[in-house]
């Protein structure tokens, strides 16, 4: 399978000396759905950006579906569809209009536009609502119909740019349906930037996940959780910023039978072992025993915010965690 993008060494400075992307590689090989999971600032929309040819990268090399980004951003236009954080739709404009003003934008007219309008407006369920003005669609309904103004020209590569924030739990469902139906049925290659672990974790076959502008880890979701390849035990403390209390803490942890590893955290301490279960007795034991009162306890099996964890010593968002877990809480 070929790469439809290519990056070697990106590096994004921008006037006041932030260094947004920092020497970063990677490639994409076409019909993949691709992800690049990290937190704010991370340096996602940066990329997505330079990739699109929408800023002029600082250095390195970048190829998309087999134009040179430097030489021939036209040609790579023609072959994208961009899909933004904020929806881009006229409010004035019924979603049919909006379809065919995108559509005559990329220089479609005729059947071949009336077509496609058709079929993109049954694809997203939009046809009931198709001739009444965007401006009474709600959050949702809008971004379906950008989805649908991106898709217009039938992309071969569709650039996502954290596509669902802000939208409700159920909006985002739809749309994560749509996009693996495009991906799986229809064979676009498709670039998501996210910052949510479930939405990176249901749709990516494969991740970079990024944060201050480097890459920090490669790979299939599930490659990515068996690396870190134990359960987490988050502890959390009344005074989890006591330097003291930390110190003591991560080494009594360590002294318990069956503990890999013991990390900082932002809302606490994590240890990490094979099978956490059998061991929070002990833990729970040798806390006590030592004075030490976790104000509450959480198990889980790895996810991919325990892989950015394991790299950074932070989670990424904590309320957006989407994991299954055992809590107790300690009194």
């Amino acid at each position: 399978m070929r790469q439809i993008i290519k990056v070697q060494n990106l590096i994004q400075v921008y006037p006041d000396g932030t260094r947004a992307v920092d020497g970063i590689s990677f490639d994409v090989k076409e019909g993949e759905f691709f992800g690049f999971l990290g937190p704010n600032g991370a340096g996602k929309s940066t990329t997505i950006k330079v990739l699109t040819t929408l800023l002029r990268k600082s250095s390195g090399n970048a190829q998309v579906a087999g134009y040179d980004l430097d030489q021939s951003p036209k040609e790579i236009r023609k072959v994208i569809g961009v899909l933004s954080q904020e929806t881009i739709v006229d409010v004035d404009l019924t979603g049919r209009e909006n379809l065919r003003l995108q559509g005559r934008l990329e220089q479609m007219h005729g059947s071949t536009l009336e077509n496609r309008v058709r079929e993109l407006l049954t694809m997203v369920q939009l046809e009931e609502f198709a001739d009444k003005p965007a401006g009474r669609y709600s959050g949702g309904m809008k971004k379906r119909l950008d989805l649908a103004s991106a898709l217009i020209h039938k992309p071969k590569l569709l650039f996502l740019d954290e596509p669902t924030t802000g939208l409700d739990p159920q909006s985002r469902a739809t749309i994560w349906d749509y996009l693996d139906q495009l991906n799986r049925d229809e064979g676009i290659t498709i670039f998501l930037t996210t910052q949510y672990l479930e939405e990176a974790d249901r749709l990516c076959r494969e991740l970079a996940i990024i944060d201050h502008g480097k890459i920090i880890a490669k790979g299939s979701p599930s490659e990515l959780k068996q690396a870190i390849g134990h359960d987490s035990i988050t502890l959390s403390f009344k005074n989890p910023k006591d330097p003291a209390l930390r110190s003591e803490t991560k080494r009594v942890l360590q002294g318990v039978p069956g503990v890999a590893d013991v990390t900082d955290s932002d809302g606490g301490i994590v240890v990490h072992a094979t099978n956490a279960n059998e061991i929070i007795a002990d833990i729970v034991t040798a806390l006590d025993r030592n004075n030490m009162r976790p104000t509450s306890l959480n198990m889980s099996s790895p996810t991919l915010d325990d892989v950015f964890l394991h790299h950074t010593g932070r989670r990424i968002r904590p309320e957006e965690l989407g994991r299954k877990t055992t809590e107790a809480f300690l009194m």
